[in-house]
């Protein structure tokens, strides 16, 4: 009863924010995403009917507190599923910065999820998975389909689930993102537990399933600046929202605006490049392989540490080789 699994971290194109359940994590709303690779995160469980207690470790440290209890949320619905009651040992590691904007939650639950219900032995797809998943974080359920995914809201398992959304092929090959990383805590629960409190709530809402059916859309015919011109006017949207909240939240820092300015700078020389920005201050630059150096090129001289991604697949089961114990 032991699996090890690994999934890619996501970047929101049109992001989730606010939960209609903060317990069950039902988004208010849909959410359409991409995974970026490699990074990725990667988790062993193990299911032991002689163990007493469950121990949970993330990147060589014990888990404990509301991290334990949002983990302990997936397991149970697994243990829940398998119709079992034994006591888990689960490891997991990161290969990329956390907590600074770039969707370690996501990927970490995803991960998860495949881990825990392959060690359990049920046989779900990744849709089913993703509903599982979507427990620890709403994002985590796009991370198990992968690539360009859209959760859906609902009310239960069957509808709150996410499925992977077939794109045109040059989306999937030539899209490169470029990690901008600015290092800034923040407190993305604390974001979506006050965002319906924003005055402007209601106009996302309004606005929002129209931005979703452009973006498929968009992505469909393999529209490269329709679409990532959206993700950019998204979180600004977004940013407005969570800013204009009762805590009024502002996650940006000034190298996140300095790499906003390089990146308009970079369009007026027919660069085709946009950012992006989740909750937090680090910022995706979205440009193509053709430009990609430049592009790196110049986030990096706003004085941040870089990385080059390209979009990741849906999460996976690995060979037993690679398990972290």
């Amino acid at each position: 009863m032991k699996a090890t699994a690994k999934a890619h971290p996501i970047q929101g194109l049109v992001k989730y924010h606010g939960m209609r359940d903060e317990e069950l994590r039902h988004p208010y709303h849909d959410s359409i995403s991409l995974c970026t690779a490699p990074s990725h995160t990667k988790t062993t469980v193990e299911f032991d009917p002689d163990r007493e207690a469950d121990e949970y470790v993330v990147d060589g440290e014990p888990v404990e507190g509301k991290g334990a209890d949002r983990i302990r949320s997936v397991v149970d619905e697994v243990r829940d599923r398998a119709g079992i009651d034994h006591r888990v040992r689960f490891a997991s590691e990161n290969s990329f910065p956390t907590n600074i904007g770039f969707g370690s939650s996501a990927s970490g639950f995803a991960a998860a999820a495949m881990a825990l219900s392959e060690a359990a032995g049920l046989d779900l797809s990744r849709p089913e998975v993703s509903a599982i998943a979507r427990r620890g974080s709403a994002s985590a359920a796009r991370a198990v389909t992968g690539a360009y995914s859209h959760l859906r809201t609902g009310t239960d398992d069957e509808d709150c689930r996410s499925e992977r959304i077939e794109v045109a092929d040059e989306l999937e090959a030539e899209v490169r993102v470029v990690a901008g990383m600015v290092p800034s805590y923040k407190e993305t629960d604390s974001a979506h537990a006050e965002a319906a409190e924003s005055h402007m709530f209601e106009g996302r809402m309004a606005h929002i399933h129209g931005q979703i059916a452009k973006m498929r859309g968009e992505l469909r015919d393999g529209d490269f600046d329709a679409a990532f011109e959206r993700a950019e006017h998204d979180s600004l949207s977004l940013a407005a929202t969570t800013m204009t909240g009762p805590s009024g939240w502002v996650y940006w820092q000034p190298r996140t605006i300095e790499i906003f300015n390089a990146v308009r700078e970079l369009r007026e020389d027919d660069v085709p490049v946009y950012f992006s920005v989740d909750t937090g201050a680090s910022v995706y630059v979205n440009t193509t392989a053709e430009h990609v150096d430049r592009v790196e090129e110049v986030v990096a001289d706003c004085g941040v540490d870089t990385r080059v991604w390209e979009v990741g697949g849906p999460a996976q089961i690995l060979d037993e080789s690679e398990a972290l114990f």
